[in-house]
């Protein structure tokens, strides 16, 4: 309890101001330092950019190099008819240098396809169309060398093995008989050029390590390929969500009671159907083979569709789903009264969006902001990450001291390094650099991921500040709609990048520095995780806990602090403790109407996503007759499945990220009223006289709790009536 005159743990309550009539619009500019410290850094941005877009080469990422740093299949090149890449001995790709260096020693070059037949260099010279064949898989230069010239001289393979192309490079087309052996074109032996008679599965090593390096690019080869197979079926699915989405919100600007409980039975019955569906495939798995392989045994496996194959899969669906139809009824329980007034804030919520429609759709502007900085950072990333320059280092197979040195092709048949090494090879390693520029390579991906943070919360919060701006001159309307401005979004816009981008880039650049030391965490949380040390994980684990909930409290801080600059136009510091005393003097309302109502708002947002979702599973898996010959055939049906769940998820949030900053926008007004008027006829309240129910509600649910100074407003003659 306060003793008296001392100054209030959570600062002074507001007093009444007969001057204030909602947002201000006589307000200068806020957080200059840090307006002129983002200009810079966008511009900063800008340069690297084209730094990057003037060094950085994207075909490196497209197209496989050849031994000479070429890229095989390039359009208007000699090789734009030979797309693949095709290894002179790919038994030389089973050294451990291939996984530290990722590069095979032995010669590598462009082909048009990949041999389809057994073949040795001795054999095929003595036969001029043979030999006429095996030049497709040589260099230049052959004519009048012997084979002893053409092998010593590095020319040829010694020999050719039947190959299949595999993501543009010819690897052996090995095979398995019944009995398990390897065979390679059919055959188990193979001549390897140089009078060896060996077995195939010599091949094996090399071949695995060969695809190492390639085994992610598959995976996302097939994914690619499966978007461009199934991307318009997407689009259907993702306009079917943001219709559904926006009926919603539609149908809750009119029926806001009605279609609450609406959503909370679908959600209970989506849920309910999912954890039914589950257990049937949990039952019907029962007498199939290997069904009751666990998840610990089985491993990571690239296609997804394995898993559905295990009955410990559905059995984790069943748990999970079980545990969050639980979690949901029993809220229900416990907040059943809370969630009739959050249900009533709702309604006013629905009431001012009506008379700002406008908001709805400005999301679409947000969206279109932030692809703009994705594909920004993106293609900024791979530019940067491809402006290497090639590098060439020496491969040998006997010992020698120059060994993975770095060389020049051009010179090295005349260099110090061939004569002392006679069988060594100048080879493409990979891509680097030792100039300045490459030097600090690393620090401009570290720029571009930092500043793509900063810019992407500049937005978030750029549509945070401009909603709060339309909702707060709703709300300190004393007449609805005549004292709002014509147009609420574009005015709050416009004072929001004229007067206050110095306290937005403020609150996002303090998000962002967050959001980067998680990134970094995480980075180094992957580099130690071959690590023993168990002191070690644990205090990384309590960092990444800890900077979690700082993230988590300072996005919460920030939301609040836009919606005051909005209103007052002061600086960002003092908005944020603005907010914060605010929120701290009503405590018990917060609990009680703003988190109940950001849960109703997450299960519309579930129930959006739950439906589109087994539409989406139904038809991509093809489990529904009468989809099986309209679905694409896919080599994961799990990726537009996700890739329509997400995008689903993305736009219900638009839409009820609207609702939601409303909310928020008029809970802060409403604590503000009540500190600033009573209710009488010289200090009338500006909320509505739903919104005074509510308060009276409120009031209800207060007095069961303990006391706290959010208990302000004391009732007059008047609260006295209106409560009767």
């Amino acid at each position: 309890m306060e003793l008296e005159g001392e100054k209030p743990k959570y600062g002074e309550p507001k007093k009444y101001d007969p001057t204030f009539k909602g947002p201000i619009y006589n307000r200068g500019c806020t957080d200059i330092v840090c307006c002129i410290l983002f200009i810079i850094c966008i511009l900063g941005y800008v340069a690297v950019g084209i730094l990057a877009w003037s060094q950085g080469d994207p075909r490196k990422v497209i197209y496989p190099t050849d031994s000479r740093g070429q890229f095989c299949g390039q359009a208007g090149t000699p090789l734009e008819t030979k797309p693949l890449l095709f290894y002179f001995n790919i038994m030389k790709c089973a050294s451990p240098m291939v996984l530290l260096e990722f590069q095979c020693p032995t010669t590598q070059m462009c082909v048009e396809k990949c041999p389809d037949k057994f073949m040795t260099l001795l054999k095929a010279y003595a036969n001029k169309e043979d030999f006429k064949y095996y030049k497709n898989f040589c260099k230049e230069g052959l004519e009048g060398l012997t084979v002893t010239q053409i092998l010593s001289s590095g020319l040829c393979p010694a020999m050719l093995t039947p190959s299949k192309p595999f993501t543009r490079r010819c690897f052996p087309a090995l095979g398995q008989k019944k009995g398990g052996e390897i065979t390679v074109g059919n055959n188990s032996k193979f001549d390897d050029g140089e009078g060896n008679i060996r077995d195939a599965k010599d091949l094996v090593a090399g071949v695995k390590n060969a695809t190492v390096v390639i085994e992610a690019r598959q995976v996302a080869m097939k994914i690619f390929e499966d978007y461009t197979q199934s991307w318009y079926w997407i689009l259907i699915g993702l306009v079917i969500a943001m219709l559904i989405s926006l009926l919603f919100i539609v149908l809750l600007r009119f029926l806001a009671g009605i279609m609450v409980w609406v959503m909370i039975v679908m959600v209970i019955l989506v849920i309910g159907y999912g954890i039914f569906h589950c257990s049937m495939e949990y039952v019907s798995l029962k007498s199939e083979a290997g069904s009751n392989v666990t998840l610990k045994d089985l491993g990571f496996q690239t296609d997804f569709s394995v898993y559905l194959h295990i009955r410990q899969t559905w059995l984790a669906f069943i748990i999970i789903l079980a545990i969050v139809e639980v979690v949901i009824i029993l809220l229900l329980i416990f907040l059943r009264n809370r969630i009739l007034i959050a249900i009533a804030l709702i309604k006013e919520a629905s009431r001012a969006i009506g008379y700002v429609m406008s908001a709805l759709f400005y999301p679409l502007f947000t969206f279109a902001l932030l692809s703009i900085v994705i594909a920004y950072w993106a293609v900024t990333a791979v530019f940067l990450s491809t402006s290497n320059q090639p590098i060439y280092k020496v491969f040998n197979e006997t010992a020698c001291d120059h060994s993975r040195k770095i060389c020049e092709p051009a010179n090295f048949s005349t260099s110090s390094m061939k004569a002392e090494c006679p069988d060594s090879k100048c080879l493409f390693a990979f891509y680097g650099g030792e100039t300045v520029y490459h030097k600090y390579l690393i620090g401009l991906q570290f720029y571009n991921v930092f500043l793509f943070f900063w810019c992407a919360n500049f937005v978030t919060a750029l549509g945070q500040m401009t909603l709060a701006g339309a909702f707060a001159s709703y709300y300190w309307a004393l007449v609805k709609p005549d004292d709002m401005p014509a147009f609420p979004i574009f005015s709050s816009l416009g004072r929001s990048l004229r007067y206050h981008t110095g306290s937005l880039a403020f609150g996002s650049l303090i998000l962002s520095i967050i959001q980067i030391i998680r990134v970094l965490l995480e980075y180094i949380d992957h580099k130690l995780q071959g690590t023993q040390n168990k002191c070690t994980k644990f205090l990384l684990c309590c960092l990444k806990c800890c900077f979690w909930c700082l993230e988590k409290f300072i996005k919460f801080i920030n939301r609040n602090a836009y919606i005051m600059v909005a209103i007052y136009g002061k600086n960002f510091c003092t908005s944020a403790k603005d907010a914060f005393f605010l929120l701290m003097r009503n405590m018990i309302r917060v609990a009680v109407l703003d988190k109940v109502t950001d849960f109703l708002l997450f299960l519309g947002k579930l129930l959006i996503v739950g439906l589109v979702g087994i539409f989406a599973f139904f038809f991509f898996s093809g489990r529904v007759k009468a989809f099986e010959n309209t679905a694409p055939n896919l080599h994961y049906y799990w990726v537009p499945i996700l890739t329509v769940v997400v995008g689903s998820y993305l736009i219900a949030h638009g839409f009820f990220s609207v609702y939601a900053m409303c909310v928020d926008t008029l809970f802060l007004c409403f604590c503000e009223d009540l500190e600033r008027n009573d209710g009488s006829l010289a200090r009338p309240y500006y909320m509505s006289a739903s919104l005074h129910d509510i308060l009276s509600e409120n009031k209800a649910v207060e007095e069961t709790e303990e006391p706290t100074q959010s208990s302000l407003h004391q009732p007059d003659d008047q609260d006295v009536q209106l409560k009767q």
